[in-house]
């Protein structure tokens, strides 16, 4: 079962379930609370588990190449008992030879066992691996606009890279370690009790101590490993912040360069601490314990040269013994530290399964409406909404009726609403209470990629794609031909401006489309919208930053985009809107007002008002 977020400590824990470092840029790193290191042991092996489920035959191939090879592998030590017992003493040539051929066959197979098993579960940590980072990015992809709001972009970027990669350890190497190593200890323990059980006793004293020093080093481990996680999101952040293009911009013009180099450097340099710690942990204790497994074969040869102990073992036992426990103290350590390993690693389990536990609060319906042919009514019946950090309602009981065919412009001053609206209709959000239809149909009855076939936006932040021209327009409908998408240009006019260029429709746009300006962008923009062709557009204040030559030429644009579409747009300028079919002012969440231009006008209310 998957951890509990609700015992998260008060202050550190965002909206959504995400643990983020106080002070971060400001101060060295926190160390983690007591509640969060409940909630990182509150991972269940279980579900980790479940990530091999499909993966079970080969793993049944991986554990029986394993088993096979450390019985075959457990065949040296009785071999080379021979050789000084029985073949060197007794000249025996050929028996030597026998026994001198076994032990290289027994090398060589155990070391062709040992690269397909490498093969095998290797192949299967990969597949779970692209498991994981899909199913976590698809998740993230349903998530509502909301949750992107207020979540640090680089935090995301984190968890996908950062966290999903240092799980790759674990996931690709940990379940056959174990169970090579498991399988070798046993083997081992098997071989050494038939040369000697009492040696094999005095062998495992130093088992109780070597388990109770592993425990306490992997909660060690797993407490650092969380705060790097954190630390690494927070670097992250900062290079997103600082290192894309309007992140540049902004520190060059606010002369804030030296400031952000300064936070990198401060949270690099608290990095290198934390991985100093996350390696050094406990190491001092392990070399305890490998100093004890040293001194114990040492304690062996000694005990059996004493007087009491001559003529009870013979040379060739007590050299075959000491060889089996110097093997019986390298798989139990290397079992010993991956079980440090994993309970580490629970800290980057955590994370990922935080955001495959995330609540998808827009979803597609489970038996979707299919409309055979879309005309574009458009209606909200006294729709109410809230954001959810929110307790004031961002719209209260508004209700519009947009035929199809017609447009609809929205009024009003900063923060009245207009662009919630905007997001209703796209179904970036879903009404509080009431209804937004298209045709008579519910949106929570549509599937989302049909929404987004009828309703297409358009806003005043226009992002492009790291990319050329041509695959930017494509984005909004792949299939499409080189003559759709110069006719899409033509219709936005933007053609003539693309084929002057060097490289055409080929060219590259640059880092969010920074290469060109903002009416080029906003006509590209259009241009990829009118690709798909949408029954319903909205258009967010797509012209407010826009000078005036600019605008008109985006407003012919526009022209074009709207004929024979139903049109909502949202613009600052009444200008723009003056020839809307309908005019609706928004004031606090509430339509005061709605009708014609000249209507509004001769009512002398606050669109009269705002016209002035």
């Amino acid at each position: 079962m998957a951890a509990s977020y609700e015992d998260a400590a008060p202050g550190v824990r965002t909206e959504e379930g995400l643990f983020l470092a106080e002070g971060k840029g400001r101060g060295a790193a926190r160390t983690l609370t007591p509640a969060e290191k409940a909630q990182a042991r509150a991972v269940s092996l279980r579900r980790i588990g479940a990530l091999f489920i499909g993966h079970r035959r080969r793993l049944a191939v991986v554990v029986a190449v394993i088993v096979l090879s450390s019985v075959i592998s457990m065949g040296s030590p009785f071999l080379l008992r021979e050789v000084i017992d029985v073949a060197l003493p007794q000249s025996d040539l050929r028996l030597l030879c026998w026994l001198v051929a076994g032990m290289v066959g027994i090398a060589a197979t155990t070391s062709a066992l040992g690269v397909v098993q490498t093969w095998i579960s290797t192949a299967v940590g990969q597949r779970v691996m692209h498991r994981l980072r899909t199913d976590v990015f698809a998740h993230l992809q349903r998530q509502s606009v909301g949750f992107f709001t207020r979540t640090r972009t680089g935090e995301v970027q984190s968890r996908i890279t950062n966290d999903i990669g240092g799980m790759q350890r674990v996931v690709t190497s940990t379940a056959t370690s174990v169970a090579a190593n498991l399988t070798t200890v046993v083997a081992t323990l098997v071989a050494m009790a038939a040369l000697s059980w009492q040696l094999t006793l005095v062998s495992l004293l130093a088992l109780p101590p070597a388990i109770y020093w592993t425990r306490r080093v992997a909660a060690m481990r797993q407490a650092i490993t969380a705060q790097r996680q954190r630390e690494l999101a927070d670097l992250n952040v900062i290079i997103d912040e600082g290192l894309s293009i309007s992140g540049v911009q902004l520190a060059k013009t606010m002369g804030a360069s030296g400031a952000l180099t300064e936070r990198f450097t401060d949270s690099s340099a608290r990095l290198i601490d934390l991985e100093l710690r996350s390696e050094l942990a406990g190491r001092w204790r392990m070399a305890t314990m490998n100093i004890v497994f040293a001194a114990i074969p040492a304690a062996i040869y000694l005990a059996a040269g004493l007087p009491f102990a001559a003529g009870a073992m013979s040379i060739g036992t007590l050299v075959a013994f000491t060889g089996l426990q110097a093997g019986l103290f390298r798989p139990l350590m290397s079992l010993l530290d991956v079980g440090v390993t994993l309970t580490a690693s629970l800290a980057l389990f955590h994370r990922i399964f935080e955001y495959l536990d995330l609540t998808v609060e827009i979803e597609d319906p489970a038996t979707p409406v299919r409309l055979t042919e879309v005309r574009g009514h458009l209606r909200f019946e006294d729709v109410t909404f809230a954001y959810g950090d929110s307790s004031a309602a961002a719209l209260a009981g508004v209700s519009l009726d947009v035929p199809a065919g017609t447009s609809l412009a929205l009024v009003g001053e900063t923060g009245s609403g207009k662009s919630t609206i905007a997001a209703l209709i796209a179904r970036l959000h879903d009404p509080t209470s009431g209804r937004v239809t298209i045709d008579g149909v519910d949106l929570r009855s549509l599937a989302l990629d049909d929404l987004a076939g009828i309703v297409g936006v358009v806003s005043q932040e226009t992002y492009l794609l790291h990319t050329t021209i041509r695959e930017n327009l494509r984005y909004a409908k792949p299939g499409a031909t080189d003559a759709e998408i110069e006719r899409a240009a033509r219709a936005a006019q933007i053609h003539d401006l693309i084929a002057d260029l060097p490289a055409g429709y080929d060219t590259m746009v640059g880092s969010r489309g920074h290469r060109f300006s903002g009416g080029e962008k906003q006509r590209i923009a259009i241009a990829r919208t009118l690709l798909r062709d949408p029954r319903i557009l909205v258009l967010d204040e797509a012209t407010s930053a826009l000078d005036n030559e600019t605008e008109r030429a985006v407003q012919r644009a526009f022209d074009e985009l709207s004929r024979g579409r139903t049109t909502v747009t949202i613009a600052h300028r009444l200008s723009t809107v003056r020839d809307a079919d309908q005019i609706a002012v928004i004031d606090h969440g509430r339509i005061l007002e709605s009708g014609t231009h000249e209507t509004l006008l001769s009512d002398g209310g606050r669109y009269a008002a705002l016209a002035r």
